[in-house]
């Protein structure tokens, strides 16, 4: 059996490996034409070309330079990349520091808002106890009789007989008590408010009240309270009792009646009495007070 042709290796070689030895080779056939070319030509004019070796030194100097200018690029660029490395470590450095800041000022602000509610829980208790104190200081004010007080009440107004038989002291006392023990708050005569610690008594024919100047008839007493109930009782304790006899005994003119708006004024503090050195063996003088 005859053998098969044998391809040529141009037909087994692969395309593009075939055209690119075909484009190698004809670039060196055109260089070595070329060269040939310029051989024949320089040995027909007897001398050699001498500006190409210009041209080479040219190309060298040209290559040199670029060379140098790439380097000093290179160097720059080194240099460049050191500072912004550099720049960048300095800045995550800044970044960690404020980080820190911002961090020790937020728990100083969580700390600063504990301490402002507890200031504001503080106030709020001194307020309740400001408010407490208050409304203390003006109960005792207006029940020991030197604050002015207003509400519901009675007034009752005493008189001298008509023949002539005065009101004693003695007589007002017992009503003043009786208001007391039938529930008032807060009694005053003839605008003169009463505390705990007055006094009623007789200067000679006059009635006084803690050595103000004395009282002068009609005596009106004003009793804040029930008006409902003190009237009744007034007469139900023993000394509204009492008095009520002495107004039927001796004739005195009384006149009742309820009211839904009375104001009764604060009494005037005494003036505090104090020991004085050397008058230890001395009578005390008589203590003024304001009318």
């Amino acid at each position: 059996m005859p053998e098969a042709p044998t391809a040529p290796d141009r037909a087994r070689t692969p395309l593009l490996t075939l055209i690119t030895q075909e484009s190698l080779d004809e670039d060196y056939q055109h260089v070595a034409e070329k060269r040939a070319a310029e051989r024949a030509r320089e040995g027909a004019e007897g001398h050699v070309d001498r500006s190409s070796g210009g041209r080479h030194w040219i190309a060298a100097t040209v290559v040199a330079a670029f060379g140098l200018i790439v380097t000093m690029a290179a160097v720059q660029t080194s240099a460049g990349s050191g500072v912004a490395d550099a720049n960048r470590e300095s800045l995550l450095r800044q970044i960690e520091q404020r980080r820190d800041q911002s961090a020790a000022l937020q728990g100083q602000i969580v700390r600063l808002r504990e301490l402002n509610v507890g200031l504001q829980d503080s106030m709020a208790r001194a307020n309740d106890t400001e408010r407490a104190t208050t409304n203390r200081v003006d109960r005792l004010a207006a029940q020991t009789g030197f604050a002015p007080v207003t509400g519901p009440g009675i007034v009752i107004t005493v008189d001298d007989a008509p023949d002539g038989q005065a009101v004693q002291a003695q007589d007002l006392a017992l009503l003043v008590n009786g208001l007391w023990e039938g529930g008032a708050e807060a009694i005053s005569i003839n605008g003169r408010r009463l505390t705990a610690r007055s006094a009623i008594f007789n200067a000679g024919a006059a009635i006084n009240i803690s050595f103000t100047p004395p009282l002068s008839p009609p005596y009106v007493v004003s009793a804040v309270g029930d008006n409902k109930t003190l009237q009744a009782n007034l007469l139900d304790t023993s000394t509204g009792l009492a008095f009520s006899n002495e107004v039927d005994a001796l004739g005195f003119q009384v006149d009742m009646e309820t009211s839904d708006d009375l104001t009764l004024p604060g009494a005037t503090p005494r003036k505090p009495t104090y020991a004085v050195k050397g008058t230890a063996n001395r009578r005390p003088a008589r203590e003024e007070t304001a009318p």
